[in-house]
This record gives structure tokens, C-alpha cells and sequence, in this order.
């Protein structure tokens, strides 16, 4: 699907975001499927390789519409429980006009502007620089501030961040990266099941397979037949566990990375002031970590300063990169890392501070100050009211 602005790319990125999602939820079958194979193993281990994967490829129809509505289950308790599950662990609490009038005109006026619905507004106490929305209907729609956040930037800051987070609501991302958090859950649930299962388990050989053999080739046919088809199908299994988590991941970045930019795009399209979202970009910098808070909050979060390995499960783009996008394609200017600016105010400080001590001047009395010339220092030769006689 082409895009060739920025509604045809909201569009775009809606359907992608669907495929996606159907593809993560595929991974809850996946995983299925190697849980099927891992119980076959462990009631017989005395067969082939083909036995075992026709005999779990029968275990997962039959499990079918059980993972499907343990699935929808799942997803109906955290549809209606979720916002209650981040306000318990990021300890946000909702405010009123009366109680945090700034911030609240800020969000009024944008959602006038544009005569969008009104969300809840939250306030999160920790000193961290971040924000972010959530919800899943407009009943559930928020957006949560934190007390840092309202210290560090001024007005025009702050409300290019609200139409940021504003901008999220507007496209349904709260929605989707809720559901793509759910099923993500769901599969990191199942994963680290079936490991501690397959950890617990009993792998010592059984009375049956025991037994002693009769000839030579009947001894190599269940050496062929038996151990090793085992073996095969638990690697196998172990395979798909760890190849559906880490495609859960992947599929739950695309979904975030993509939609920070048309995020940051939003929220100028809002304010009509590219540098006010890039100065709070520059401010938010590598100061967004919010203690305690888990991963799934953290990725909803104007900035998620969490990073995997080597950069390739951050789920959000760099800083930078968001501000180059902010230059060319909205005109915005860059001031630079806040650091900087901070170390160059700085220094000037600090070349005083080492520098030796010199005496201080003695003051010389003006002609309107009416104070006496200090003891032991006789007046300046020649100086009257209006300066040195000629």
C-alpha cells in the first residue's frame, strides 16, 4: 500500500499493524505446536521423528479452539483491567483543572483545536522526563505526565509532548501496542512455561526403552527409531519456543518504531512548532527511565531509554534520528544535545572558580555616594565632583 503523505501513511501503517498483529497471534500456535511435540516426547520416548510431529500436528487441532478462547480470555481481562495494572505499578493518579491547571488547558486547547474527545489526564510522581497514553476505548483513554516532565519544559514544550501522546490516541497506536503487548505477553507466558516444564521434566531413560536387545539390527533400528527421534523432536521444540518469542519481539518493535514518527508528525501538524518537539526531544534525551516500571510501560513512553542488544530490540527510534526526520521534513531547527549546552554554560563557572583569588579593589568614592575615602588610603590626587581637574 502506498503512502504519499502523511494521512495515506497513517493508513499504510494501520493495515500493516493489523497483518502483524494477525501474525503474532499465529505465534500462540506456534507455540502450541511445540508444546504438543514436547508432551509426545515426554509420554513415549520409543518413537520416530514423523510419528511424533504427525501425532503433535493432531494435538494441535484438538487444542485449537482451547488456545483460541484461553487467547480472547486473556485479551478481554486486559482490556478491561490494563489501565488498572499500569496505575498500580507507575502509581499514577488523575488530576483536575483545579488541581493542575496548566497542563490541563495545554490538552483542553488541543483537543478543542481539533475537536477530538478529551482524555484523562494523570499525573505520575518521579523525577524522570517522560510521558505516555494509554487506553483502549475513549472511556479508558489517559495520558500520563510525570511531575519531572512538568518542571523541565515550558509551555510550548509541554504541549507539543501532549500532542505527541494526543496524536497516539488519535491514530489507535494505544490500541494496537496494547494488543501487541497482550499477545506478546501471552506468548512470553507460554514460552517460559514450557521451558520451566522442560527443565522439571524427567529425562532418564524408561523400563521400557531399557530393554535388552535381541540382534544387532534390531538394536540399530531402535537406535534410530527411538533415542534419536526424541532428542531431534526436543530440539525442534525448543526451536520453535525460542523463534516465536523473539518474532513476538520483532513484530511488537515495527509496530512502536513506525508510529514515533508519524507520532512526533502529529503533534506538529497540532501545534504548528517543529522546534518546540524538538527541544522536548532534546530535554526527554536519555532522561526518560522510569524506576520499576516494566517493559510494556516503558514502550509507550515518549522515550524508552532501554536498549537490547547491539540496538535491535530498542522500541523506539534514537533521538536523533526522530529530530533529523523533525529538520528535513518539518522545517524544524536543532540546537543540539542538551549536554552541550549545559557543559558550555558550565564552564565559564568553572574557569572562575580556578582561577587564583586576586585582592579585592578598593572602592573609590563617587561624587553622589557621599562615602568617606577609607582609612589609611589618602584620596586620589586632582579629583573633584565632576571628574580629574585639568
Amino acid at each position: 500500500m502506498a503512502a504519499y503523505g502523511l494521512y495515506t501513511h497513517i493508513a499504510s501503517n494501520k493495515f500493516r499493524s493489523m497483518l502483524l498483529l494477525g501474525g503474532l497471534f499465529l505465534l500462540i500456535y506456534v507455540l502450541v505446536y511445540a508444546g504438543a511435540l514436547l508432551a509426545e516426547v515426554f509420554l513415549n520416548s520409543d518413537r520416530a521423528v514423523a510419528d511424533y510431529m504427525r501425532r503433535a500436528w493432531h494435538d494441535l487441532l484438538l487444542a485449537l479452539p482451547w488456545a483460541t478462547i484461553a487467547s480472547a480470555l486473556w485479551i478481554v481481562i486486559a482490556y478491561f483491567f490494563h489501565q488498572n495494572m499500569i496505575d498500580a505499578v507507575t502509581g499514577s493518579e488523575s488530576v483536575t483543572r483545579q488541581e493542575q491547571p496548566r497542563l490541563y488547558n495545554l490538552l483542553e486547547n488541543l483537543c478543542i483545536s481539533r475537536g477530538i474527545p478529551m482524555p484523562k489526564l494523570k499525573i505520575m510522581d518521579s523525577p524522570a522526563l517522560n510521558a505516555f497514553a494509554s487506553g483502549l476505548n475513549r472511556q479508558q483513554y489517559s495520558i500520563t505526565v510525570t511531575t519531572g516532565l512538568l518542571k523541565a519544559l515550558n509551555n510550548r514544550e509541554m504541549e507539543a509532548v501532549l500532542g505527541h501522546e494526543l496524536t497516539h490516541i488519535r491514530n489507535g497506536d494505544v490500541q494496537l501496542m496494547v494488543v501487541a503487548v497482550i499477545i506478546a505477553g501471552v506468548v512470553g507466558f507460554f514460552g517460559e512455561l514450557f521451558f520451566r516444564m522442560f527443565s522439571n521434566l524427567d529425562w532418564s531413560p524408561s523400563s521400557g526403552s531399557s530393554r535388552s536387545s535381541s540382534s544387532s539390527s534390531s538394536s540399530d533400528s531402535d537406535s534410530k527409531g527411538s533415542g534419536g527421534g526424541a532428542v531431534i523432536v526436543v530440539i525442534v521444540a525448543i526451536a520453535l519456543i525460542v523463534l516465536a518469542w523473539l518474532l513476538s519481539q520483532v513484530v511488537k518493535l515495527a509496530l512502536s518504531r513506525s508510529r514515533e514518527y508519524l507520532a512526533d508528525a502529529g503533534s506538529v501538524e497540532l501545534t504548528k512548532n517543529p522546534d518546540a518537539m524538538i527541544a522536548a526531544l532534546r530535554k526527554i534525551e536519555d532522561r526518560g527511565e522510569l524506576p520499576g516500571a516494566t517493559s510494556a510501560v516503558m514502550e509507550l513512553c515518549v522515550d524508552n531509554p532501554r536498549e537490547g542488544f547491539a540496538d535491535l530490540f530498542a522500541t523506539h527510534p534514537s533521538v536523533q534520528s526522530r529530530i533529523e526526520k523533525l529538520v528535513a521534513f518539518a522545517g524544524g531547527r536543532d540546537p543540539g544535545p542538551l549536554e552541550a549546552a549545559e557543559e558550555s554554560a558550565v564552564e565559564p563557572e568553572a574557569r572562575e572558580a580556578e582561577a587564583p583569588s586576586q585582592p579585592p579593589e578598593v572602592p573609590r568614592p563617587g561624587p553622589w555616594s557621599g562615602a568617606a575615602a577609607p582609612l589609611g588610603i589618602p584620596p586620589l590626587p586632582g579629583a573633584g565632583p565632576w571628574g580629574r581637574h585639568r
